[in-house]
């Protein structure tokens, strides 16, 4: 699924209007009957409606909103602001049609506003400002806001919560904009919806299908896109009947640190659950025995030094390689890493401490075979890139990254991104907050390696892996619930997971 920019969402609507045809009132009507439909799925006619519209389409939204709940039967008042005497011509046009249905008290703001009281019985929908806003609200519409934000009313938004920005946020005034309990996207999800600091204002956001133009929509280029089901299914490959574990790769891992075993075991089964053919885990001595005992099924190859990495390994005899869970950051293993680097022509995995110590020494950035795949969380990706103010120039910076070193960049998070070399990115949905757990990330970099080996390509490997990654943990939490989960539980489940994607297109 695409994440278009404002600009594009604007321009798409237009697209519409001119080759469905349709009147761009009657496209308001059709965003209005969908936005009726949901409120009314969620908020039964015993709930008191007041409705705060702004003097754009978003507000004519919500006008017609408001005409079209009073018609169910329930009871509105309306406050459209026009401070600026001028709305929007569809504005005007459903505050006309408001005006001839008496069942709505309706209020138009010109000069002083006296806030209506506002309950906590009370919905309150937002209709003040959408997707164009370009700067962070100020005036009397920031005394709106802050009136609704301090009110414990239930809170709906259309499209977009007030305030809100469709894509970069970095430096909006956070008391400026609306905290809604859920959000009705016409749609296309924004690009804001996916990172963390906006969480508190969206609420619970859903999408809802307006119809827009399927033709505008495949010929408009963007390079966010939401990454869906069916588009991981297409990425499977089928097994044969007669394939062999020579067939799906050999895997080298290099993990695991004398008190850190956990994060190569982790990392060890999560790879052979995903499927890999063979697995060597090259790890120092001292933890063999664990290692050897809670994955049987994984060769071991021990380092020279008894308790961390410092020996590096060839990479001729392995179908992938993958570095960094649990490998401690002494001196001798940062020297390990980079000669480790620069013996490897294929792409690699690089994770947790290989990344860490990446940013401590970014001469070695060059070295990075192209395609190799880097898995760093937010903190570990400022490391490598310097301080980030926002997720928004987190991604941006990853982009960049991404592009200059021609690799791909998992940024990882609630809402996943792949980076890839070309500056596109794939946000992944799959996934919970009972993952936010030790060892998560050693789970995926196993995942990641597996994939590698087992013959899809980098990018491939990213989206299928991550999704998958994420899936196993969404089948852990409906069995176990999200407070519960561990590391290990997410490795569990990722046969489950498998088994959910494959259904009836396994031979």
């Amino acid at each position: 699924m695409k994440i278009f920019p404002s600009i594009q969402i604007k321009q798409l609507d237009a697209y519409t209007i001119q080759n469905e045809p349709i009147l761009s009132i009657d496209l308001m009507e059709r965003a209005a009957v969908a936005l009726t439909g949901a409120i009314i799925k969620y908020y039964s006619k015993e709930t008191p409606v007041i409705v705060f519209a702004g003097p754009g389409n978003n507000g004519g939204d919500a006008l017609a909103v408001s005409r079209l709940l009073a018609e169910q039967g329930y009871k509105v008042k309306a406050y459209l602001f026009n401070t600026g005497d001028h709305i929007s011509e569809d504005c005007e046009i459903n505050k006309e049609r408001l005006l001839q249905n008496s069942d709505v008290e309706f209020t138009e703001i010109t000069s002083a506003f006296e806030p209506p009281v506002l309950s906590e019985d009370c919905l309150v929908i937002d209709g003040l400002f959408g997707s164009g806003l370009k700067k962070a609200l100020s005036g009397g519409f920031a005394a709106v806001v802050k009136y609704i934000n301090s009110s414990p009313s239930k809170v709906v938004s259309i499209d977009l919560p007030s305030g809100l920005m469709c894509e970069d946020n970095t430096y909006n005034i956070k008391n400026h904009i609306i905290r809604a309990e859920r959000t009705l996207s016409l749609q296309l999800p924004k690009l804001s919806f996916f990172f963390a600091e906006n969480e508190d204002y969206l609420g619970e956001w859903e999408l809802l299908d307006i119809n827009l133009s399927q033709e505008g929509i495949e010929n408009n280029f963007t390079s966010w896109h939401l990454t869906e089901e069916s588009d991981i299914k297409k990425l499977i490959k089928p097994r044969k009947r007669f394939a062999h574990k020579g067939n799906y790769g050999h895997a080298l891992l290099i993990a695991g640190s004398y008190g850190m075993a956990g994060a190569s075991v982790l990392a060890a089964k999560a790879c052979l659950k995903t499927g890999v053919g063979l697995l060597t885990v090259h790890t120092p001595l001292k933890n063999n025995d664990i290692l050897q005992t809670a994955v049987p099924e994984a060769m071991a190859q021990h380092d020279m030094h008894e308790n961390y990495f410092t020996t590096p390994v060839y990479p001729d005899s392995y179908t992938s390689i993958a570095i960094g869970p649990g490998l401690g950051q002494s001196e001798e293993t940062a020297a390990a890493l980079m000669e480790q680097i620069k013996l490897c022509q294929e792409p690699i995995v690089l994770d947790a401490d290989a990344l860490n110590i990446i940013a401590e020494h970014r001469q070695i950035l060059p070295s990075i075979p192209r395609g190799s795949i880097l898995t760093p969380h937010p903190k570990e990706l400022d490391r490598l890139v310097g301080k980030c103010e926002s997720s928004f120039a987190r991604m941006i910076k990853a982009r960049d990254l991404a592009t200059n070193c021609k690799i791909y960049i998992v940024l990882k998070g609630a809402y996943t991104i792949v980076v890839t070399p070309e500056g596109n990115c794939f946000f992944n949905p799959t996934g919970n907050p009972g993952m936010a757990t030790a060892g998560s990330g050693d789970v995926l970099t196993g995942v990641l390696l597996s994939l590698l080996s087992q013959g899809y390509t980098s990018e491939e490997a990213c989206k299928l892996g991550v999704y998958l990654h994420g899936l196993a943990g969404d089948i852990a939490k409906e069995k176990l619930g999200e407070r519960g989960l561990t590391s290990g539980d997410i490795a569990d489940n990722i046969p489950f997971a498998w088994l959910k994607l494959t259904q009836n297109t396994d031979k």
